[in-house]
């Protein structure tokens, strides 16, 4: 039976202690309103995320400019004058359970909608393999691109190159796969008994590969 962590903070501080993922990882703090504001002060844009959750649920982008604060859930954006505000409304709308703030990170997009990617190992008695790697293709309206909340999944070689066209597909393939093995190796040092993974990424447009989140339970 394979090892389950629900936990997306324990998973993302494991992956912090290295370096070579580090880099790869979106700045994340846990949220309560010093950090909300200073996050916003400095990306502009964060996610809030249920510590423990799946499928996309209970997941807010929460974006700051001049003079103007907004959330937005689901398909619904509210828009408010001052910090103290949407803070309060936001406090009322987000599921009863703890979050993390995470630093926002403007995905590429294919007709204006965020595409990430889903690459998911397994390990047998030849050690991990890859089972996949793919893309998903958010829900018009929407700002995650969960299937379950109506993503439209892609080959990852399609979704990178209608999304990143000046950059070499093949190359962001090799280079996930190689991220995914590093990262792969980390988590079972730090979680014995895990057996199946699945690494959420998000590419920028400048092709820099985020790692967005690590399943232990991938669909």
């Amino acid at each position: 039976m394979s090892r389950q962590l629900a936990s997306k903070w324990r998973k993302t501080a494991a992956l912090m202690k290295y370096p070579v993922a580090a880099v790869h990882i979106p700045q994340t703090k846990a949220f309560n309103s010093g950090n909300l504001l200073h996050m916003l002060s400095r990306y502009g844009m964060v996610y809030i995320k249920p510590i423990v959750g799946g499928g996309g649920y209970g997941v807010i982008r929460v974006s700051a400019s001049v003079g103007a604060y907004r959330y937005t859930h689901m398909k619904t954006t509210r828009s408010f004058a001052s910090f103290s505000e949407m803070y309060s409304s936001l406090v009322r709308v987000k599921a009863r359970r703890r979050y993390l703030i995470q630093q926002g990170i403007h995905l590429a997009t294919i007709q204006g909608r965020p595409v990430d990617y889903r690459v998911k190992v397994v390990k047998t008695e030849r050690g991990w393999v890859f089972r996949s790697l793919v893309g998903r293709l958010a829900r018009p309206g929407l700002c995650v691109t969960n299937l379950s909340k109506g993503g439209t999944m892609l080959s990852g070689r399609r979704a990178l190159g209608l999304s990143l066209p000046h950059i070499s597909g093949r190359h962001k393939r090799r280079e996930m796969r190689s991220l995914t093995l590093t990262c792969t190796y980390i988590m079972e040092s730090q979680f014995p008994g895990v057996g199946q993974l699945g690494f959420d990424y998000g590419l920028d447009y400048s092709g820099k590969i985020w790692i967005l989140e690590v399943n232990t339970r991938p669909q």
